[in-house]
C-alpha cells in the first residue's frame, strides 16, 4: 500500500481552529484505510501534550506512541490551508501533514520536509498549488524533482560566492570535511556549500557529508554577513589546499594495492579449506579463533519528562561525550599518531552539529523523551549518509552512529563493555567503530575480519596502524562462519580460511614467524646507520612539522630533521605568529633534537598552501606565482620576524636555514644579506644557509648556485611537477607525476654532480626519498641525506644496508638510461 496518494490531499481547505484542522486531516487517513477512527482522537491527545508545529508554516500532527495499534498501514495526509490555521503560540499552519507511522517509516518524509523548510519558496509553491499530484511528488519518499528548489537555492541573497569543482579522488569524506568546518567556523558570517539545488551549512559536518559530494561535482561556496568575501576566499583556499593531500593518499593506496596484487602470497593452503574472500585492508598472516563482535542494540523508550530538564539531559550528555572524545583524541595521538587521532576530532564535530541538536530539541519540545529524540534525529542522518551513492561517503555513517550511540548510552546509563578475550582471536564483525577498534585487547586480537566496509574505512586504517592483518568487505558468508573454530587470515590476499589442516597451519606459523622476525629486526635495527655492504653511509632524516613529530621520528630511527615545515605555524589562525611565538617553537625543536641536524625551511606559502589573513592577491596559477622565497623578498615583515626567531633559537642548538622556491642567483644573494642583517639584530650565531632545488632552472644551473649556498635539498614533489608540466593536483594527470621519471632523475644527477665539484652537501626531502627503490637510486646518484616520513625510516635504512653502494650506482645509471618511470620501476 502506498504511503501517500492524491486521495489523501485536500486543497484550499477551511478550518476555524487547530482541532478542526486535525480532524479534517485525520478523516482523510480514515477514509483511505490507513487508520482506525480512534487514532484521530490520539492525534488530538498529542496536541494537548506537545507542539507539532514544525516551522515555516508546516505542522505535523501524529498520534501517541501507545496508540500505534490503531494504525492499519503507514500513511500520510496533507491538508492545504491557504489562509492559515492558528496552531500553538500564534503560529500559522498552512500545510498540515498528518502522519500515521507504524514504526519509523516517516523519517524520510520528515527529512524531506526539513529540507523544504530551508527553501521557503518551495513551501510557498505547495501552499499555492491547485495540483494535488505536485504535493505528493514533492513529499513522497522518491520525490519528483521540481524547479523550485534549484531556483530557491541560487536565490539565497549571498554577498560573495565562488565556484569550484571537487577533485578529491575519494570525494568529500569526514577528514577533509572536518577541515572545511574548522575553516568556516573562524568566521561569524553564514556560509553555505551548494551542490546543484542542495546545500549545507559549511559549519555543520553532517550537512556537508550528506550532500554526497564526489569527484567532479561542481560546488558553490556562498556567504553573507560580516567578512563574507574573506570567508569565501578562505574556505576556497582551504578546500583547494587539501587536493594534493587527498590525491597523494589515493595514489599511495593505488600503488599499495597494485604491489599487493603483483606480489606472490607468502602462504597458500595446500589442502582445500573453505575460503571467504574480501578485500585485503592490512597485510600480514595470522592464526586465531573466530570471535564475533556484536554491536550493542539499544531499546529506547519514549519517556518524556519536563521539557527543560530533558533538554539539559541531552545537552549534558553531548558535552560529556565531547569531552571523552577529546581525551580519546589525545590518547590516540600519543599511541598511534595525528592521522588516527583525527577520527575523534571528526566525531566531535559530528555531534556538535547544530542541526542535529536542533532537531533533537525540537522533538523534545514536541513531547518526546531526550533519548528517543536523539535517536530519532541520529537515525535520520545515518540513513541519509548510508543512502549516498559513493561507498566511501556512505561509510561515514558508521562514524556518526558510533558517536551518536555513545551519547545515547550516556543518557540511558548503559556502560559499553569491551570484548574480553582469552586466546589469540580473529575478530569478526559487520563493522567496527573507531572506538571499538581502539578498545581492543591487543594481547589477544591477531586479526580483523569485517563483512562490510572498504580499504579506506577507519577499521582498515587503524588495523594498518596497529599492525593487524585485516580483511574487509567479506560479505554475509563471514557472519555465518561458526564462531570458536580456528581460522587463518591473510590480509595481503584478502581471505579468511576455515577448516585449515594441521599441515597448512604449521606452514602458516612458519611464515608468521618469518614476518614477525622481519618486523622485529626492522624495529631493533632502526638506530643503526644506513651503511651499505661496501661501507658507504647515507644520513636518514625525517620530514616534520613540530617538536612532537620530531620526537616520534627520532624514536623511529631518524638521525636528524631534513625538513621542518614552518608554514603550519601560519595555518588555521587569523593572524601571523609573532617573533616570540616562533622563537619558542624553534627552541623547543632544538631541545628535542639534542644536537642532531635540524633543517628548518623558511615560510613556504603559495601554490597549494594559502593564508587568507595575509591578503595575498589571487593568482591564475599560484604554483607559478608569488610563493616561497619570492613572497619572502616582497613581504620582508614576514621574513625578518622568522629570521630573528631562528637566529635566537639557534643559541640553544644547531639550526640550518633553507629557502624554498629560489629561481635566480640574485634571490639567494639577497636572502643571504637579509640573514646576516637579522643575525646581527639579535646577535645570533652563524648558520648554514641552503636552498631547495625544486625549480628545474636551479638544477640546470646548479654549478652557478653551489658556490652561493652551504647545501642543497631536492624537493622531488615540486621538481617533478615543474619538470613534467603536470599539476600534481590535477584529477586525471596527478598519477603521472612520478618522481622516478628519468627526466627528474637526470636533474637530480646534475645537481649532485655540480654540488660535488664545489663541496656542497645535497639532501632529498621529497616523497621519492621514502620509496625503497627511490632511496637506492638516489644513493647511487650520490646524495648525502634522505629525509622522509617517520614510518618509512626503518625500512629504507634496512634496504640501504642490504645492498652495496656500487650496485646502487649501477642501478642509478640504468634508471637514467630508461625511457619512462614504468621502466625505472621495472628495474
Amino acid at each position: 500500500m502506498e504511503t501517500m496518494t492524491t486521495a489523501c490531499v485536500k486543497l484550499n481547505a477551511q478550518a476555524s481552529n487547530k482541532t478542526e484542522a486535525v480532524r479534517i486531516a485525520g478523516q482523510l487517513l480514515v477514509d483511505a484505510g490507513y487508520i482506525a477512527p480512534g487514532y484521530v482522537d490520539s492525534m488530538l491527545k498529542r496536541e494537548e501534550v506537545a507542539n507539532t508545529f514544525l516551522g515555516a508554516g508546516v505542522a505535523i500532527p501524529h498520534g501517541m506512541v501507545e496508540d500505534r495499534h490503531l494504525i492499519l498501514h503507514t500513511g500520510v495526509a496533507v491538508v492545504q490551508f491557504r489562509e492559515g490555521v492558528t496552531w500553538k503560540d500564534g503560529d500559522q499552519a498552512q500545510l498540515v501533514v498528518a502522519i500515521a507511522a507504524k514504526s519509523d517509516e516517516h523519517i524520510v518524509l520528515l527529512r524531506r520536509l526539513t529540507r523544504l523548510m530551508q527553501l521557503p519558496k518551495s513551501i510557498d509553491s505547495l501552499v499555492a498549488t491547485d495540483d494535488a499530484q505536485l504535493i505528493v511528488s514533492t513529499l513522497a519518499d522518491e520525490p519528483v524533482p521540481t524547479a523550485a528548489p534549484a531556483t530557491e537555492s541560487m536565490a539565497w541573497p549571498s554577498e560573495a560566492h565562488s565556484d569550484w569543482t571537487l577533485d578529491y579522488p575519494n570525494g568529500l569524506h569526514a577528514r577533509p570535511a572536518t577541515r572545511w568546518v574548522d575553516t568556516a567556523k573562524r568566521f561569524t558570517c553564514d556560509i553555505r556549500v551548494y551542490k546543484g539545488h542542495e546545500f549545507a551549512d559549511a559549519k555543520a559536518l553532517t550537512g556537508l557529508l550528506s550532500l554526497g559530494v564526489t569527484r567532479g561535482d561542481s560546488l558553490r561556496i556562498a556567504a553573507r554577513g560580516p567578512d563574507a568575501r574573506r570567508a569565501v576566499d578562505a574556505l576556497l583556499d582551504a578546500v583547494r589546499a587539501l587536493s594534493a593531500e587527498e590525491k597523494a593518499d589515493a595514489e599511495r593506496a593505488r600503488r599499495n594495492a597494485l604491489a599487493a596484487r603483483r606480489s606472490a602470497p607468502d602462504w597458500l593452503p595446500g589442502g582445500s579449506p573453505q575460503a571467504i574472500y574480501g578485500i585485503g585492508a592490512s597485510p600480514g598472516l595470522a592464526i586465531g579463533t573466530l570471535v564475533r563482535h556484536i554491536s550493542h542494540q539499544f531499546d529506547v523508550p519514549d519517556s518524556p519528562g519536563d521539557v527543560v530538564a530533558d533538554g539539559e539531559t541531552l545537552e549534558s550528555a553531548v558535552l560529556a561525550i565531547s569531552q571523552e572524545l577529546q581525551t580519546m583524541e589525545a590518547q590516540t595521538r600519543t599511541r598511534l599518531g595525528a592521522s588516527e587521532a583525527a577520527i575523534f576530532a571528526a566525531q566531535r564535530e559530528l555531534i556538535a552539529d547544530a542541526d542535529l541538536l536542533r532537531d533533537s530539541l525540537a522533538s523534545i519540545l514536541r513531547g518526546h523523551g531526550p533519548a528517543w529524540a536523539w535517536q530519532f534525529a541520529l537515525q535520520a542522518r545515518v540513513e541519509k549518509l548510508q543512502a549516498v551513492a559513493d561507498p566511501l561517503l556512505a561509510a561515514r555513517a558508521l562514524d556518526l552512529r558510533d558517536v551518536g550511540e555513545r551519547v545515547l548510552a550516556h543518557m540511558l546509563g548503559i556502560e559499553r563493555h569491551s570484548l574480553v578475550l582469552h586466546q589469540p582471536s580473529i575478530l569478526v564483525a559487520e563493522d567496527l567503530t573507531p572506538s571499538d577498534t581502539l578498545q581492543l585487547d591487543m594481547k589477544f586480537v591477531v586479526g580483523l575480519a569485517i563483512s562490510s566496509g572498504g580499504p579506506t574505512s577507519h577499521t582498515a586504517i587503524l588495523a594498518r596502524t596497529l599492525g593487524l592483518p585485516a580483511v574487509v568487505a567479506a560479505g554475509s558468508a563471514l557472519l555465518v562462519a561458526p564462531e570458536g573454530q580456528l581460522a587463518v587470515i591473510d590480509g595481503g590476499v584478502g581471505a579468511v580460511y576455515l577448516d585449515v589442516s594441521q599441515t597448512d597451519q604449521d606452514a602458516a606459523n612458519e611464515v608468521i614467524a618469518r614476518q614477525t622476525a622481519t618486523r622485529n629486526a626492522l624495529r631493533e635495527s632502526r638506530y643503526l646507520p644506513a651503511t651499505t655492504t661496501d661501507g658507504h653511509t647515507v644520513e636518514v632524516a625525517a620530514n616534520v612539522a613540530n617538536a612532537k613529530q620530531a620526537s616520534v621520528a627520532i624514536e623511529a630511527g631518524a638521525e636528524g630533521v631534513g625538513l621542518m615545515r614552518t608554514e603550519f605555524l601560519f595555518l588555521e589562525r587569523n593572524i601571523a605568529p609573532d617573533e616570540e611565538e616562533q622563537y619558542r617553537v624553534y627552541r623547543e625543536m632544538t631541545e628535542v633534537m639534542g644536537g642532531r641536524t635540524l633543517i628548518i625551511r623558511a615560510l613556504d606559502i603559495g601554490g597549494d598552501k594559502k593564508v587568507p589573513y595575509l591578503n595575498l592577491p589571487t593568482e591564475e596559477n599560484p604554483f607559478l606565482g608569488v610563493r616561497g622565497a619570492r613572497l619572502l623578498l616582497i613581504r620582508q615583515d614576514l621574513l625578518y620576524t622568522q629570521l630573528r626567531a631562528l637566529y635566537r633559537a639557534a643559541a640553544h642548538g644547531p639550526i640550518r636555514i633553507m629557502f624554498p622556491m629560489v629561481t635566480h642567483t640574485s634571490e639567494i644573494e639577497a636572502l643571504r644579506e637579509h640573514c646576516e642583517r637579522a643575525r646581527q639584530q639579535v646577535n645570533g650565531p652563524q648558520l648554514k644557509i641552503g636552498i631547495m632545488v625544486e625549480v628545474p632552472a636551479v638544477a640546470v644551473m646548479a654549478d652557478k648556485f653551489a658556490p652561493l649556498v652551504d647545501f642543497f635539498s631536492v624537493g622531488t614533489n615540486d621538481l617533478t611537477q615543474y619538470t613534467l608540466a603536470i599539476d600534481r593536483q590535477h584529477p586525471e594527470l596527478a598519477p603521472q607525476a612520478d618522481s622516478l621519471h628519468p627526466a627528474v632523475l637526470d636533474l637530480i644527477a646534475r645537481t649532485v654532480a655540480a654540488a660535488k665539484k664545489h663541496g656542497t652537501w645535497v639532501g632529498v626531502c621529497g616523497g621519492l626519498a621514502g620509496d625503497p627503490l627511490g632511496a637506492r637510486i638516489l644513493t647511487g646518484l650520490g646524495v648525502d641525506e634522505l629525509s622522509m616520513s617517520a614510518q618509512d625510516i626503518a625500512a629504507v635504512k634496512a634496504t640501504l644496508r642490504g645492498d652495496s653502494f656500487s650496485a646502487m650506482q649501477v642501478l642509478a645509471q640504468r634508471a637514467l638510461a630508461a625511457g619512462s618511470a614504468d621502466e625505472v620501476r621495472a628495474l
